[in-house]
């Protein structure tokens, strides 16, 4: 365990004995909704954790929750009533142990209820804020404690809907912007004048990058491969359904000129291994929000950079999932980017919004993720009424 920390921190307390335990369920209204080609999100939800140790130390977690936003509601139950308790009853040598032993512990209660993903998704919401705890408690920062040394990390602009697309980009280009990934799979006339529009409008070294959300089968994909080659694309990221066989990939990866990215459905170590390991894509993207946390991911982004690839961790949530990977992404290096939600939102925003400057943004030198206990109770008071939807608090 304490081989992932700097040379300084290695005698850090990584000790977990949480005394009182929150959750809080907000819902944030989306002006502008938010479209994929598998759904439209109508409002922006997040399930943040807050852990407080016996020693008083603190720490800030969050769960992923985008699709159906009606999910956001049953993780904060299956926090309350399920995890919270379990967390509350042990204590645990390290964050890494913790996540361990919970994911041991519920990983029958997850196949008897179908619940794998709601429960993965608490578990790494809960290793996220036990990080920020113990890095809190090193008075250091997480990229620190996790042996990074540089705090700017380059960044791209995601989510750019298909309606306006060429103004999306404008509009993240002016601020700061200089990669920007387009979402696809909306039909070939809209998805391929809207690549034209914008591939128009690129500067010399921007990056440009799709996202059709598993919109095509297997043969739409390869029908479109040479329409896309066209562009200058730096991926297509999850064409046909995440579960696709190894077979289907392989195929579409040596039909495609254009890297492969993929990632953000994948769970579990074994899993990302073998798609590293696989020659199929060039880009991968465990999102700690859905699978992993800190412990399972930070392992995963070494193996990914260890195989040639690119690890961009996927993010479209909230402010402090975003902040965990940007320390995440800081703590492991490679030429990777930040996933930053193009779209208004102000559970995102309020918590988290660094600069962007060139195409990259400095992440801080404050302790943990860089968002304290004063933060985040502002943040908390400053929300309308009805946004906060639901709220838990379970003690020692």
């Amino acid at each position: 365990m304490h081989e992932w920390l700097a040379p300084e921190f290695v005698q850090a307390d990584l000790s977990i004995n949480i005394a009182r335990a929150e959750m809080f369920v907000l819902r944030a209204p989306c002006e502008t909704p938010v479209r994929t080609s598998f759904g439209t999100m109508f409002d922006r939800p997040a399930v943040f954790v807050r852990l407080e140790a016996s020693d008083g130390a603190t720490g800030l977690g969050e769960v992923w929750c985008n699709f159906p936003s009606c999910g956001a509601e049953h993780r904060g139950r299956l926090l309350e009533t399920a995890i919270f308790p379990a967390l509350l009853d042990g204590t645990f040598d390290s964050p890494a142990d913790c996540f361990a032993a919970l994911t041991n512990r519920f990983e029958r209660l997850a196949i008897q209820a179908g619940e794998k993903g709601p429960v993965a998704q608490c578990l790494a919401g809960i290793d996220g804020a036990l990080w920020d705890l113990v890095a809190k408690r090193a008075d250091a920062p997480l990229y620190r404690l996790l042996g990074g040394t540089n705090p700017i990390i380059a960044t791209y602009a995601s989510g750019i809907n298909p309606a306006g697309a060429s103004d999306t980009v404008a509009r993240c280009r002016a601020n700061g912007h200089v990669a920007f990934k387009l979402k696809i799979g909306f039909g070939d006339e809209t998805d391929l004048a809207n690549l034209a529009g914008i591939a128009d409008g690129l500067a010399e070294g921007d990056e440009l990058m799709t996202d059709a959300n598993q919109a095509w089968t297997v043969e739409q994909t390869a029908e479109m491969l040479p329409k896309l080659a066209e562009f200058p694309l730096r991926w297509l990221e999850e064409p046909i359904m995440a579960t696709s066989s190894a077979n289907d990939w392989m195929a579409l990866a040596q039909a495609s000129s254009i890297p492969l990215a993929a990632g953000e459905n994948m769970m579990g170590r074994a899993d990302f291994e073998h798609a590293a390991a696989s020659g199929i894509f060039g880009v991968l993207q465990p999102d700690l929000c859905k699978w992993g946390g800190v412990s399972g991911t930070f392992p995963v982004a070494r193996i990914i950079l260890h195989s040639g690839r690119r690890y961009c961790p996927h993010f479209l949530g909230g402010g402090i999932g975003l902040a965990a990977s940007a320390h995440l992404l800081a703590a492991v290096g490679g030429d990777g980017l930040l996933e930053i939600d193009s779209n208004a939102n102000s559970l995102r925003e309020d918590l988290f919004s660094p600069t962007v400057m060139a195409g990259k943004i400095d992440i801080g030198r404050l302790p943990g993720i860089g968002i304290s206990d004063e933060t985040f109770a502002g943040f908390l008071g400053a929300q309308s009424p009805g946004t906060l939807t639901a709220k838990s608090e379970q003690n020692r």
